[in-house]
């Protein structure tokens, strides 16, 4: 038992009368005008496949793959691989012998050269720059001494000179600026009082007019704009909206039906067009088969196969034992030239440049087989007996 509540199916919703009187007809039609519609595509199916097949896939191998594989075999590949032999050939060798022996040696040079210099510079800077930094420093505190000196002296001057100018610059301050001062105050505190009393009220009742224009025009603006609306709605909105609801909308209910219908019918029958061509297909290839394959069938097995392997018991095995045994002896004929010719060639050398020198015999690091190594003996200086 489920302990998970299952949902319940949803029912389709109920089908008008309108749905069931267009249905039936529509199916009957369309089933008529699609099945042969079925057919003609699906030989036309057929057809293709049977082209691709047969045809194009063969000709895309022969025309395309083929030449573009040949051409990658026999013509790239060796073209890259005799490339690549003349880089390295006429550019790597020579690049990897300059740099052996011609750059390693130079930079060695080079670098025994800066080495020297270096050493040179450092004995130099430790002999002779070091002394002399040493005294110019010496010489620079001595005169840094001198100046700081100096310079307070005279910071001492200035100083004392900027203190007298303090003093008569806060005389001349609180003797003559000050009063002025209080002047300014005291005219601007008048200034003050006159704009308190005389403008600030003028500018309240300026506000006041201002406000009062305002709430006019935005009440005369909102009845303009109601009216305009009333009468907008009145003579666009109210038949707009009649016409979708009395006339649009069921005009789209009942097309809308019909063309459900009438795809579902198209659906329907193409699916039935579809059975039925099928069963037409396979009776015309079951047809096929019993016309043509099946003699084709018989013919190849009961009378080309027989008469295939009489040919070849009789002509085309003689033919190769007999083409097979010419080749073995055109093989053993240019082995034995070939031997010939490198007998010719041997004692043609001996004749005119004598017998090679022999190898001399080199002492083998192995004991020979009557001297072998055993458990009991052994070969070493050390541990000979």
């Amino acid at each position: 038992m489920d302990l998970e509540k299952q949902p319940a199916p949803q029912a389709s919703p109920p089908e008008g009368c309108l749905t069931v009187a267009i249905r039936i007809p529509v199916r009957i039609v369309v089933l008529v005008l699609v099945v042969p519609v079925r057919m003609v595509w699906d030989a036309f199916v057929v057809v293709g496949r049977f082209l691709r097949d047969s045809v194009l896939r063969p000709l895309w191998r022969a025309l395309v793959v083929w030449p573009c594989v040949a051409l990658w075999r026999y013509l790239v590949v060796p073209l890259a691989k005799a490339v690549g032999w003349l880089g390295k050939v006429f550019l790597v060798i020579p690049l990897v012998w300059l740099y052996r022996y011609v750059l390693t040696p130079v930079g060695h040079g080079i670098a025994w050269v800066v080495r020297g210099i270096g050493a040179g510079l450092a004995w130099v800077y430790a002999r002779v720059l070091t002394p002399v930094g040493h005294g110019i420093v010496w010489l620079l505190k001595g005169v840094g001494a001198g100046l700081g000196w100096i310079c307070a002296v005279i910071g001492h001057g200035i100083a004392w000179v900027v203190r007298g100018i303090g003093a008569g610059a806060a005389w001349v301050y609180a003797r003559l600026f000050t009063p002025v001062g209080h002047g300014i105050v005291w005219l601007l505190k008048g200034i003050g009082a006159v704009l308190a009393r005389i403008l600030t009220p003028v500018g309240r009742a300026i506000v006041w007019c201002a406000r009062g224009l305002a709430w006019l025009a935005s009440a005369l603006v909102t009845g303009i704009g109601v009216a305009l609306y009333w009468i907008a709605r009145i003579l666009l909105v109210l038949p707009a909206i009649a016409l979708w609801r009395w006339i649009l909308a069921p005009v789209g209910r009942v097309l809308a039906v019909v063309g459900r219908e009438v795809w579902d019918a198209l659906g329907h029958a193409w699916r039935i067009a579809g059975h039925i061509s099928l069963a037409v297909g396979r009776f015309l290839g079951t047809l096929f088969r019993w016309i043509f394959v099946e003699p084709v069938r018989w013919v190849y097995r009961e009378v080309l196969t027989p008469v295939g392997h009489l040919v070849r018991d009789v002509v085309l095995r003689p033919v190769a034992e007999a083409a097979r045994s010419v080749g073995r002896i055109t093989r053993a004929t240019l082995a034995s030239a070939r031997e010939t010719a490198r007998e010719a060639r041997a004692d043609f050398r001996r004749m005119l440049f004598g017998e090679p020198r022999q190898r001399e015999a080199v002492a083998r690091r192995e004991p020979t087989a009557a001297d072998t190594r055993t458990l009991g003996s052994s070969t070493t200086a050390l541990t000979k007996d």
